[in-house]
């Protein structure tokens, strides 16, 4: 059985939005190495250019450190595969008909792509939320962009 309720806050945002469950702080949490993943070298092209862009992103809001390598990678590449999907698609619709052996039509059948791009579409789903890449996801976290008066995500955990 998985587990119940939504996942756990981690600490420094606790500690950022000033504790309002009052519950203990995990003071034995991870701290990930501060830092810029690099883009492993066998993702294809289109997943490069993702790597590049959602990276370029993470860093602006403060959030990439070197221990989301495998997630941003996964996430990549699951995005050129979709993107390849959809591509196809749009080239040559949902469907296509299958004939018999005198060219009448037999059934109307769905391209794999359509389920390939579907499920594709779920996994990338929980990867932007898990990075922080929808609106919602993003409402839930907060970031320090310089205000010397508190600290910073950096300070709380000991990094800076």
């Amino acid at each position: 059985m998985g587990r119940r309720g939504p996942p756990p806050k981690p600490t420094p945002l606790k500690i950022l939005a000033s504790n309002p469950g009052r519950r203990p702080l995990n003071e034995r949490e991870p701290k990930p190495r501060q830092g810029i993943p690099r883009c492993p070298s066998w993702l294809d092209d289109e997943a490069k250019r993702c790597w590049n862009r959602t990276v370029s992103e993470l860093k602006a809001m403060g959030v990439v450190t070197l221990a989301d390598t495998d997630a941003l990678a996964a996430y990549c590449d699951s995005w050129a595969r979709w993107k390849r999907a959809v591509l196809f698609l749009q080239k040559n619709g949902d469907v296509f008909t299958t004939r018999d052996e005198l060219g009448k039509v037999k059934y109307i059948q769905q391209w794999p792509q359509v389920g390939i791009a579907r499920q594709l579409l779920a996994v990338l789903n929980r990867y932007q939320a898990e990075l922080g890449l929808t609106p919602a996801s993003r409402s839930r976290v907060n970031v320090n962009y310089g205000d010397s008066s508190t600290p910073g995500i950096a300070e709380m955990l000991g990094m800076a």
